[in-house]
């Protein structure tokens, strides 16, 4: 498969992609393509350890429909930007870019383990992320890294705008009655209802969406490999 094309050089410092966030920023489109239909979508991770300076990062392709792999790509690549909380893609997207050159088969939406507009910048892994593969693409975190929920309901399917600085940036999202929900926002090439109907969609049965549940076991069985899983590489299913 052909590499993404880089929308900027990865060498760069703190301070500049906080810089190069902002003009990002003014690039992406939030809203999906026209008749945008979904038969695929992707999960991606990384997974890290204390000591090491190699990120192992994974997708995993499913089908829309029955949310059973399709394909899987893997690869180890050396960390070289510091961990800056809010500057996560600068860290992990040349890892991710790595994978997606190996990945065989095209999603149609990839799903992140990260925020999307609901950053500081309004700019997550989620939007680096999709305009660099050029997909649309979602963010679906754990955590909150800015912003506000209101009161959510305890069943499944219930939503919450998360507002900061006055500005919907995202929606918490109870994919499971009486767990702790996820906090869903668009990437690049998404709106955020869009973004909600399909990480409810991708998550039938437990918190995190299916995507996001398949990358995190490849990778971290990919990692504990010490990146040797070469069979994992080849785009075939798991």
């Amino acid at each position: 498969m052909e590499s993404p094309r880089a929308p900027h050089d990865w060498n760069v410092t703190p301070t500049e992609a906080v810089a190069l966030q902002k003009r990002l920023r003014e690039q992406l489109i939030l809203e999906p393509p026209p008749g945008l239909r979904v038969t695929r979508l992707a999960g991606a991770d990384i997974s890290t350890e204390k000591g090491n300076d190699t990120g192992y990062g994974g997708m995993v392709v499913l089908d829309a429909a029955t949310l059973e792999p399709v394909a899987r790509a893997v690869a180890a690549v050396p960390l070289t930007f510091p961990y800056v909380p809010g500057l996560l893609s600068f860290r992990e997207l040349p890892v991710l870019a790595a994978v997606w050159k190996r990945l065989t088969v095209r999603p149609d939406v990839l799903i992140f383990d990260g925020q999307g507009t609901a950053h500081p910048r309004r700019v997550g892994i989620a939007c680096h992320g999709g305009l660099l593969f050029d997909i649309p693409s979602i963010g679906c975190a754990k955590s909150l890294l800015v912003g506000t929920p209101g009161k959510l309901a305890e069943r499944r399917g219930a939503t919450s705008p998360i507002t900061h600085k006055g500005e919907v940036v995202g929606m918490a999202v109870r994919t499971r009655a009486g767990v702790s929900p996820v906090y869903v926002s668009p990437g690049h090439r998404m709106d955020l209802d869009t973004a909600v109907e399909w990480v409810l969609k991708a998550s039938p049965r437990y918190r995190e969406p299916e995507t996001t549940r398949h990358a995190h076991r490849l990778v971290n069985a990919f990692r504990r490999s010490g990146g040797e899983a070469a069979e994992l590489e080849e785009g075939r299913p798991g």
